[in-house]
């Protein structure tokens, strides 16, 4: 009787932990690295080397290989080219194969909103407004959960536009900083080289982005910048407990 409770235990214990692994494996993964030039326009890897270890990382937290898919501005076979309305196509049509959910990362250079005008982030060579932005994500994304990471200088200009009770929006700065790391002698840039070291401490995505931010302003003491970027996050009430993993 003893040994049957025991087993009854297990069984439930795995079972959820199982459930738990699911819980991302019906999701659509848009990964983009939206520039292959360091700050001073040298050319450099340090978005699709991002892109590229983000897609095996999420993997290993219960995403699907088959609904994850990836842009770079110089495509390869596993990625299609960085272009806004590709983007926003592959978007579309894989949010309507898995309906999970959504989980976007985009790491690139991004251009300041200041005196009332609208920044965003550089896409090859265009930039994509968060307005823009925005209603790509609304159309394909609409009232399912989901993650949105912007990884560039003044991304917390996304914020207004993205933010909903259904999302965990995560961004590598405030709208009038900048953030740091993106040179060519660099494999990553800071804010993704936390994200990434972060993601196997983390449990959960509220979790994960306290611990980057706490990463990103250590490296950014031992650095001394002036200005510390202070990445932002908007957690909607409806995911704040929900998106988890472990």
């Amino acid at each position: 009787m003893k040994r049957a409770f025991l087993f009854a235990v297990v069984v439930i214990l795995l079972g959820s932990a199982s459930a738990r692994a699911n819980v991302f494996s019906n999701w659509a993964v848009v990964l983009v690295a939206g520039d292959d030039h360091a700050h001073d326009g040298s050319i450099a890897d340090v978005f699709d080397n991002a892109r590229r270890d983000l897609a095996r990382a999420l993997v290993g937290i219960g995403f699907t290989p088959q609904n994850i898919i990836q842009f770079s501005v110089e495509p390869v076979s596993d990625a299609q080219e960085t272009r806004i309305s590709s983007i926003a196509n592959g978007l579309w049509d894989l949010s309507k194969r898995a309906p999970g959910g959504c989980l976007i990362y985009f790491t690139s250079h991004g251009a300041f909103g200041g005196n009332g005008e609208q920044g965003g982030i550089l896409t090859n060579q265009d930039i994509w407004t968060p307005d823009k932005f925005a209603t790509a994500v609304n159309n394909a994304c609409g009232s399912k959960p989901a993650v949105i990471v912007m990884s560039a200088c003044f991304s917390g200009q996304f914020i207004p536009a993205l933010a909903a009770p259904n999302r965990i929006v995560f961004t590598a700065a405030r709208p009038d900083r900048t953030s740091f790391g993106c040179g060519n002698d660099l494999k990553y840039t800071f804010f993704d080289q936390c994200f990434l070291q972060s993601l196997p401490q983390a449990g959960d995505f509220v979790g994960l982005a306290d611990l980057t931010r706490q990463c990103v302003a250590l490296r950014e003491r031992q650095e001394r910048v002036d200005l510390p970027s202070e990445p932002q996050v908007a957690v909607g009430n409806d995911v704040y407990f929900t998106l988890r993993w472990k």
